[in-house]
C-alpha cells in the first residue's frame, strides 16, 4: 500500500469535509441574519426611547418583506353558534400531530385541514388556531378553538369563511417589520413593555354579514402581558385587539 498516497488522499477529505462544515455554517449565520433584522435596523429615535421606557424585544424581528394585497371573504356565521360538544371526545396530544388531528376531527369540523395551531394564542383549557391564507400566512380573526378537559378534546368553536379572489396586480412590498415597529414602541407601548412575538398576516375584524369583508397586510404584535397590536403592513397604522372588538360590536 502506497502510505503517502493514502496519507494525502486522507488530508484532502479532511480539507474537503472542514470547507462543507464551514460553508454549512455560514449558512446558518446567514440565515439567522436575513431571518432576525435585529434592533440595530430601528430607528434611532425609536432605540432610545426603548431604553427611555425600559421596552424590551425578546422576538425575532423578521426582515422578509413579501408582495402582498388585501385579503377578501365571506364569513358564514359559524361563531354565533358557540362550542359545538364533541362526541366521541378524542385525546388532546393529536392536536401536535396534523396526521393525527385530520384523521381525529377531519370528519367533524370542517376545512379543519385549513387551520394552523397558534401556539402563542393558546390559553388554560383551549387550543386556537388561526385559519391559513392561500399563501401560506395566517388570517388571524379567522380561528378555530378546540377545548380541552382531563387530556380529552371536549369541544370546539369555528370561523368559517370562503376567500374570494383578488387582483394580483394589487399586491405591493409590506413594510419591513423594524419599521412598522416603529410607531408602535413610539407612542403606544407602556414602559416596561416586553414584545415577545412578531408575525406577518391578515388582520380583518369578522362581521355578522354576507357582504364580502377585507382582511389587510398586518404584522401582529404580542406583548409578555398578554396584549395584542396589529400594524398595517402596508400603511403603518396601528390597531388594539381592544379597537377591533369595538368596531365589531358597533355594527
Amino acid at each position: 500500500m502506497d502510505w503517502g498516497r493514502a496519507k494525502s488522499v486522507l488530508i484532502f477529505s479532511f480539507l474537503v469535509l472542514n470547507l462543507l462544515l464551514g460553508y454549512q455554517l455560514w449558512l446558518n449565520v446567514r440565515d439567522q441574519v436575513d431571518a432576525n433584522v435585529g434592533l440595530s435596523a430601528l430607528p434611532e429615535d425609536t432605540r432610545r426611547i426603548m431604553q427611555e421606557k425600559g421596552i424590551t424585544i425578546t422576538a425575532n424581528v423578521p426582515g422578509d418583506t413579501p408582495r402582498m394585497g388585501g385579503l377578501q371573504f365571506r364569513y358564514d356565521g359559524s361563531r354565533a353558534a358557540g362550542k359545538i360538544p364533541l362526541d366521541p371526545q378524542v385525546d388532546s396530544r393529536i392536536v401536535f400531530s396534523e396526521r393525527e388531528l385530520i384523521e381525529g376531527l377531519g370528519d367533524t369540523i370542517a376545512d379543519l385541514k385549513l387551520y394552523r395551531l397558534d401556539p402563542s394564542l393558546g390559553t388554560d383549557g383551549a387550543f386556537v388556531f388561526t385559519r391559513i391564507a392561500d399563501d401560506g400566512l395566517p388570517i388571524f380573526d379567522v380561528k378555530l378553538e378546540l377545548y380541552y378537559s382531563n387530556q380529552k378534546i371536549v369541544a370546539y368553536r369555528q370561523d368559517r369563511i370562503e376567500t374570494v379572489p383578488v387582483d394580483e396586480a394589487d399586491k405591493q412590498k409590506v413594510l419591513p417589520a423594524s419599521k412598522a415597529l416603529a410607531p408602535l414602541i413610539d407612542n403606544y407601548l407602556q414602559p416596561g413593555a416586553v414584545i415577545r412575538e412578531i408575525r406577518l398576516g391578515y388582520h380583518g375584524q369578522l362581521f355578522n354579514t354576507d357582504d364580502i369583508q377585507a382582511a389587510e397586510p398586518s404584522w401582529r404584535v404580542l406583548l409578555e402581558d398578554g396584549s395584542v397590536y396589529y400594524i398595517n403592513a402596508i400603511s403603518g397604522d396601528v390597531a388594539t385587539e381592544q379597537d377591533a372588538a369595538g368596531e365589531a360590536d358597533g355594527v
